[in-house]
């Protein structure tokens, strides 16, 4: 199995969590990857950590190499961390998901965890579309019924599993941009996620998007309009669906265990309980790309960077997720 990994912003703890959820997880099977960097920069990096990992250039790597780092002629920092919110730090960024998702298109690797991005840093560089690496994966792999999925675990193994209706876009622009057929989207592809992921059960539980769920059309009228029929035509498709259910209520029910996944309307609707519950080893899952794309859920972190303190756990989740999803896919 092959597993490509996208550093992120070279400026970032991308680098740095890449590389120790790599060292925390190379023992546990053969599984090779290939990591989209600056080979220096990870060499140097790999240095401080005392993590000893045999990182070689791709170009060079034989098949007994299970460390091959790729874009390094193109993104050289000559072993640096380059200043946060640069030019070349995001142009960089952007070069290597657009090398490692082309690399998962093609058949190359089995599975792509993504390190973080700066959105601003990207966009200030030269590309004002860019909103996400989920949307620009979507882009380049030619899909648009792609979901965010997160999902984390809490110290006792409790799971929250949440996917967006609604992504990367002002809170001023939720209500007008929810559409039956993207909700029901969302909970048809949350029912997939906890098939693939092997669970019992795939019930869903659907957020309404104003308080108290609406309260019968007193306060907006979003939930009969377009949530409700969303809720009726995944039925109809054989979901096992509940809602709309006030989100101040349906995470308490999700969190003690009666429904497997949640629909929420909007990014930090869904974002706020799960970052509570799995801080540090939150996961961000895109749903309906071609290939399998996983990716910690948190930032660059520039403040921390460079000082050998970030934590990997989200990381090495995400990895471990990726290679779990892979083997379930190989599989007859």
């Amino acid at each position: 199995m092959r597993i490509a990994i996208t550093v992120g912003d070279p400026a970032g703890i991308g680098p740095e969590v890449s590389l120790k959820a790599i060292a925390a997880e190379l023992a546990q099977d053969e599984t090779t990857y290939l990591i989209f960097g600056d080979l220096l920069q990870l060499r140097r990096l790999d240095r401080s950590l005392g993590l000893n990992l045999p990182l070689v250039a791709a170009r060079a790597a034989t098949s007994n190499d299970r460390l091959a780092v790729e874009g390094t002629e193109d993104q050289p920092f000559l072993g640096e961390r380059p200043s946060p919110l640069s030019k070349d730090a995001a142009v960089a960024s952007l070069a290597w998901l657009t090398a490692a998702g082309r690399a998962c298109l093609a058949g190359h690797c089995d599975a792509l965890v993504t390190g973080p991005v700066s959105k601003e840093a990207i966009i200030d560089a030269g590309l004002p579309g860019f909103v996400g690496q989920t949307e620009y994966l979507s882009e380049l792999a030619k899909v648009s019924d792609t979901v965010m999925m997160l999902l984390g675990p809490d110290d006792r193994d409790r799971w929250l599993r949440v996917a967006l209706a609604t992504v990367h876009i002002p809170i001023r622009q939720v209500a007008t941009s929810l559409s039956a057929q993207r909700i029901q989207l969302a909970i048809l592809r949350a029912s997939e996620a906890c098939r693939d992921l092997g669970l019992p059960r795939q019930r869903v539980g659907v957020c309404g998007l104003n308080p108290h769920a609406g309260e019968g059309g007193k306060i907006g009228d979003e939930e009969n309009r377009i949530i409700r029929p969303a809720i009726a035509l995944a039925r109809k498709a054989g979901a096992d669906v509940e809602g709309p259910i006030p989100a101040d209520t349906l995470f308490h029910f999700a969190y003690r265990g009666d429904y497997d996944a949640v629909v929420a309307m909007y990014h930090d609707q869904g974002l706020a309980p799960l970052k509570m519950v799995a801080f540090d080893k939150g996961i961000n899952w895109t749903l309906g790309l071609p290939f399998i794309r996983t990716s910690p859920d948190h930032g660059t972190a520039f403040d921390i960077a460079g000082q050998g303190v970030a934590s990997s756990q989200s990381m090495l989740s995400a990895l471990r997720l990726a290679k779990r999803l892979a083997v379930g896919k190989r599989r007859p």
